[in-house]
């Protein structure tokens, strides 16, 4: 696989502070040296953050991070001080992030929005000084608490492109090169398998200054729902994605049953994704005549809208687009 700066799923190890230790301490005056308890609170363990952050398109500034250590609370001190808490660590990630437990693949936390910040790993909290437990009957306490641990373990951070519209169709369906022309993205392009290896975004420019954004997906393939090919990283990123374009290009053998193999991966991997709103598209339609194009039509389904599209000749691409925006805006 080539070399890229795209990461989309990261494994790290994560601890928050432990909470300081409770003060056991008495006051001493120069009249009474047993002036009472003055053991202060323990401060609490740091936090761990997650941030979102909409200028972050990758988790690859995290790769080189495997160990996030957040710092431990201070101890309590005498005059009833409390210890300073420890320092909270804030992790800066891109919209769409979710975030695992790698031993229970819970999903705990999940950051959409910029600028939202969610406690991910809390510190442990701190021990209460001796001063706490003073009572009438025990004006001498000998014991304060020890701080809380801090809570540790793997975690998985995956990556999922949000984007209005998904590229789908199998390798050299004409993805990219669609992406080129109608947005200004510059994808990599070439005349073999997975050309596409990570997702790419573009931005359309719609009427009225209008826009929505395409997200060109590494290609699908039989059993990519089993993990074939690029398989699970793959189908990952379609989850966000409302509205999904299959790319079927016009010199395919049988275009009926390839839509129906690129809906079927779909569905074993989520079946919540066929209730998406999909749209075909019948890429390097240049080579198609009225006579081919009415068979073809005859083969894909009637309640699928579906475009005849070339970004050669760039016919049929205006098209596209208002049935996209249509779509979007149902």
């Amino acid at each position: 696989m080539e070399k890229t700066n795209f990461v989309d799923q990261i494994r790290i190890f994560c601890r928050s502070g432990h909470g300081g230790a409770g003060s056991k301490h008495f006051a001493r005056t120069k009249f009474n040296p047993m002036a009472g308890p003055d053991g202060g609170n323990g401060g609490r363990g740091g936090h761990i953050i997650l941030k979102g952050n909409r200028n972050l398109w990758t988790l690859l500034h995290l790769r080189y991070f495997k160990n996030v250590l957040a710092e431990d609370g201070e101890g309590g001190m005498k005059n009833n001080m409390s210890g300073r808490d420890g320092k909270d660590i804030i992790i800066e990630v891109p919209l769409g992030t979710v975030v695992r437990d790698e031993l229970t693949n819970d999903k705990e936390a999940e950051l959409m929005e910029d600028g939202q910040e969610i406690i991910w790993i809390k510190g442990g909290k701190g021990g209460l000084g001796n001063s706490n437990f003073a009572t009438a009957t025990n004006q001498a306490p000998e014991y304060a608490q020890p701080g809380l641990p801090g809570v540790e373990g793997w975690k998985v951070l995956e990556l999922k492109v949000l984007a209005d519209v998904g590229l789908v169709g199998f390798p050299n369906a004409g993805k990219s090169t669609l992406l080129s022309v109608i947005t200004a993205a510059k994808p990599k392009i070439a005349d073999y398998a997975f050309t596409t290896i990570n997702p790419q975004l573009g931005i359309v420019e719609y009427r009225d200054g209008k826009s929505f954004c395409v997200a060109d997906l590494p290609g699908i393939i039989e059993g990519a729902a089993e993990g074939k090919g690029l398989g699970h990283r793959f189908l990952r990123h379609i989850e966000r994605n409302p509205v999904l374009l299959f790319l079927i290009p016009a010199d395919c053998n049988d275009h009926k049953k390839e839509f129906e193999i690129l809906v079927n991966e779909l569905g074993k991997y989520n079946p919540e994704l066929l209730h998406k709103q999909f749209i075909i598209g019948i890429s390097k339609s240049e080579m198609l005549d009225d006579e081919l194009k009415q068979a073809i039509e005859k083969e894909l389904p009637l309640n699928i809208p579906h475009v005849f599209i070339s970004s050669f000749t760039q016919k049929g691409l205006t098209e596209l687009k208002d049935t996209i925006w249509n779509t979007l805006n149902q």
